[in-house]
């Protein structure tokens, strides 16, 4: 992995999103469209402010999370909620929102549409990750019901994955979606993650599913 660290984290998510918006723009001239993918969580929160005010060609950028929980975008917990207050305001409100989250009791069925939706836009022009003290990545858990699959070189573009640690059932872009991502950035921060991220380099994917996408990430971090 490209190791990247940053004096302090307001640097940190300045350069960053320098560096997304620097890529986004740069397929947008060479291509006309660019899709960026990105986590929930709060961590990636200021990147997201910042990256809402680029002057880019939004209405040809498409935009869809790594993985979202399957609760209605009404929830707290809804990723598509975060993503709606923190990047898609401002200038990047005219970027097209692909759909993570449809109405139904259990994101099986629902995969087959989403995943359609997806499709269309990969490969993955910019892919934004984070990552857990356990070294998940999406919502790609050590020890969820399903890894193995998602992890494959066959896996679908979208897979419904459950995990003691991820609270709710979840949907998530599988391994080789990740992987085949043109430029690919893993945020952390703080020494415990800086850690993990170290010793997964020594760690199959199925331990470790960060590790699925090391090889070709900068990852950027900051104390």
């Amino acid at each position: 992995m490209n190791f990247q660290e940053y004096p302090d984290r307001d640097l940190l998510m300045l350069g960053l999103a320098n560096t997304i918006a620097g890529e986004l723009g740069a397929a947008l001239r060479n291509s006309g469209r660019a899709s960026l993918s990105v986590p929930g969580g709060t961590t990636p929160g200021p990147v997201f402010d910042l990256l809402s005010d680029v002057d880019l060609d939004w209405a040809h950028v498409s935009v869809f999370l790594n993985d979202e929980r399957w609760v209605p975008e009404s929830a707290p917990r809804s990723n598509t909620r975060l993503l709606r207050q923190r990047l898609l305001k401002g200038r990047a409100a005219e970027a097209v929102l692909i759909p993570l989250y449809a109405d139904a009791p259990r994101p099986e069925e629902r995969l087959e549409e989403l995943a359609k939706g997806i499709a269309p836009h990969l490969p993955i022009t910019v892919l934004l990750l984070g990552m857990g003290t356990d070294m998940h990545t999406a919502s790609l858990f050590p020890g969820a019901d399903r890894l193995e699959d998602a992890l494959a070189p066959d896996a679908p573009v979208l897979m419904a994955l459950r995990a003691e640690a991820a609270g709710e059932p979840r949907i998530t872009l599988t391994a080789p979606v990740l992987r085949d991502a043109i430029n690919i950035h893993v945020l952390i921060t703080g020494a415990e993650k800086r850690a993990a991220i170290e010793r997964a380099e020594g760690l199959p994917p199925e331990l470790a599913p960060i590790r699925t996408v090391l090889k070709n990430a900068t990852v950027h971090w900051a104390e």
